[in-house]
């Protein structure tokens, strides 16, 4: 694994468009990450397409994953791209910016300390709450609660990650707002204790 520090570490044939990286972040090789925003000590690994996302920190997003995959106009005469893209078939002609802001506009927002496993979706205007879990190869459609593991397609809650009461205490914690030598400094807990061994010290 690379050493991680305050620039995203890219790896080769990548495509990245339009996008925010916050710290220690890292892009697995021949992934495409488009409009969006990828906050701080987030990776993913291998092949993924990531678009028009919002992604919180400490986000854990397995291979081949695909947030916020682009859709087509359901309601018009066809399906195809030539009406949006239709610059590549038609000299002079335009492509349509204004399809392309509102797809833009249709953002997945992934919470804190998440897991995506390989091979999951998660579509457009899908929020995952902190701590919350896909399972390999889901497809979520819905809203994710936080610290709640889904699966299937469409995904579905499987149980909660944590109890309620637990996850609520973490949430207040907020320690993937914590300073990266704080984080360093509790580094033995983050090991060692359970997560509610780890608010009882650390006073979430």
């Amino acid at each position: 694994m690379p050493k991680l520090d305050e620039e995203p570490f890219i790896h080769p044939d990548c495509e990245i468009v339009a996008t925010e990286f916050g710290r220690y972040c890292e892009i697995g090789r021949g992934s495409r990450v488009q409009h969006s925003r990828i906050g701080d000590y987030s990776y993913c690994d291998r092949i993924c397409d990531i678009a028009n996302a919002e992604i919180g920190k400490f986000s854990n997003i397995a291979s081949f994953v695909r947030i916020g995959a682009s859709d087509h106009p359901l309601e018009r005469a066809s399906l195809h791209h030539f009406m949006y893209r239709s610059a590549s078939y038609w000299e002079g002609e335009e492509d349509d910016a204004e399809w392309f802001a509102a797809r833009r506009g249709r953002r997945a927002r992934i919470g804190h300390d998440t897991w995506i496993g390989h091979n999951a979706q998660v579509k457009p205007e899908v929020t995952l709450g902190h701590g919350a879990v896909v399972a390999a190869g889901a497809v979520v459609t819905r809203d994710v609660a936080p610290y709640t593991i889904v699966a299937g397609v469409p995904a579905k809650p499987l149980r909660a990650r944590l109890p309620g009461p637990l996850a609520e205490r973490l949430m207040a914690l907020a320690w993937w707002d914590w300073e990266h030598a704080a984080l360093r400094a509790a580094l033995a807990d983050f090991r060692a204790l359970s997560a509610e061994e780890f608010v009882e010290k650390h006073g979430g």
